[in-house]
């Protein structure tokens, strides 16, 4: 790769992989923040994802989650995208990598979200990870994870569970659940899944959140498949159009295959491992 990634981008890339490092997906429930995020205390609201990449209906949630909560309960409320090292069901997503999209959403945040952070986390369930939150940030009091609403069905779902009522008392225990809509799912198909015998206990524990309905359809599968600008942040636009990682490999004049993302990825490890020397796309 010829283009020059910055020494202080470099330093950051390293600090977010020695955090990543850290946590180990069979280890305890564990969470630590990004370098640069503050350590969540008081109320907090924390939005798992992938970010594979970041789109405009993440930040647009984040915002919506802020003003939510204040106007429930007022005061100070923290916001955190949140990553995983262990993510249920996309496990095989790989592109772009995980430290890309942390450095990425960093990025984005620092510019589009005013005072959002980022945690990273060692396990996928939401029960692990509120586990993890409680545990490594004891200051925190009241905690809401945002969730679509298709995370919200999987989180009723009993498939992901050895004793799923369980789980769900202890979830719910530990923190709350603000639900955003999807496509044509909103608050009128939350209340019915609530409705189910097997879910009314734990209806006061899950929230509907209004969100702008050109948000609703946007997502990280259709923001890879077909990348739009009026979809993806304009940083997350740029970096995908300059480092490629959804892109299938090149076939040159040869017959051979250039893969331009995966170069930079084994480049980009090279200079982290070697103390940066050298070049790389950023």
């Amino acid at each position: 790769m010829s283009t020059p990634i910055a020494p202080h981008i470099l330093r950051n890339y390293r600090r977010v992989q020695r955090v990543l490092e850290r946590l180990d997906p069979q280890g305890q429930p564990w969470a630590m923040v990004a370098p640069g995020s503050p350590a969540p205390r008081g109320d907090s609201i924390v939005f798992p994802g992938s970010f594979n990449p970041p789109t405009l209906a993440h930040l647009a949630m984040l915002r919506q989650a802020r003003v939510w909560a204040r106007q429930r309960y007022g005061g100070h409320w923290q916001v955190y995208a949140a990553l995983s090292r262990q993510i249920v069901d996309k496990e095989t997503v790989e592109r772009m990598t995980l430290l890309d999209r942390v450095v990425l959403l960093e990025r984005v945040l620092s510019k589009q979200v005013r005072h959002a952070g980022i945690l990273l986390l060692n396990r996928g369930l939401y029960v692990e990870q509120a586990r993890g939150i409680r545990a490594a940030f004891p200051q925190v009091r009241r905690l809401y994870f945002l969730v679509g609403f298709d995370k919200i069905v999987q989180i009723f779902d009993a498939r992901y569970y050895t004793e799923r009522d369980a789980a769900l008392h202890e979830l719910f225990a530990l923190a709350e659940l603000l639900v955003a809509p999807r496509g044509s799912d909103g608050e009128a198909q939350l209340k019915e899944l609530l409705a189910r015998s097997e879910n009314r206990p734990f209806a006061g524990h899950v929230h509907a959140l209004p969100l702008d309905a050109r948000y609703r359809d946007m997502s990280s599968t259709s923001a890879r498949q077909g990348m739009r600008l009026d979809e993806v942040p304009v940083e997350v636009f740029d970096f995908i159009r300059r480092t490629r990682p959804y892109a299938p490999p090149d076939r040159l004049d040869d017959g051979t295959e250039r893969d331009v993302y995966a170069e930079r990825t084994r480049a980009l490890q090279a200079l982290l491992a070697n103390g940066f020397g050298g070049t790389s796309g950023g």
